[in-house]
């Protein structure tokens, strides 16, 4: 077996995490979709397969070190959100929570001397950076805007899509 049964069972949990987050970002998106507010229900969508594509990862890390998999039971997703800010600040939050598991599996990982472990996580170590950066922006520009101007958000996402 390449990896730990500890370090097997805390990406497990993170398994169950990613695919919750999955959950919670198609909430966010049904939110923005029913306002009729179709680039941050697009980009809400995006990042609910983003997130089944990192449960995805670490399943096949798991399967890949020969460590056993059981992926834990999903809690239901925050059906609604009164605000665009209160939605836009919920993913937020969750990224900033999935740095602190992400570095929890590093040190984890570091502490077994697991290099293999190490490496693998690393992606998700930057990936943390580029998630939190992307929706701290986002909230900024939400406030900015105002509830009643999310028109002007939908603005800075197109304006976003073509500089990049």
């Amino acid at each position: 077996m390449l990896i730990s049964p500890e370090l097997a069972k805390a990406i497990n949990e993170q398994i169950g995490r990613e695919f919750g987050a999955s959950m919670q970002y198609l909430s966010i998106a049904g939110h923005f979709h029913v306002q009729k507010l179709a680039l941050l229900a697009k980009l809400f969508f995006e990042q609910a397969e983003e997130e089944k594509i990192h449960a995805m990862k670490f399943v096949h890390y798991v399967l890949d070190t020969q460590g056993e998999l059981h992926i834990p039971a999903i809690s239901e997703p925050k059906p609604s959100f009164a605000t665009a800010e209160e939605a836009v600040q919920a993913a937020l939050t969750w990224e900033m929570d999935v740095t602190g598991q992400i570095n929890q599996l590093m040190d984890l990982a570091v502490s077994q001397n697991d290099y293999l472990a190490q490496n693998f996580l690393q992606w998700f170590v930057d990936e943390q950076l580029e998630e939190v950066k992307k929706m701290d922006q986002l909230l900024s520009v939400v406030r900015r805007a105002g509830e009643r101007n999310l028109l002007m958000v939908e603005a800075y996402l197109v304006h976003i899509d073509k500089a990049g």
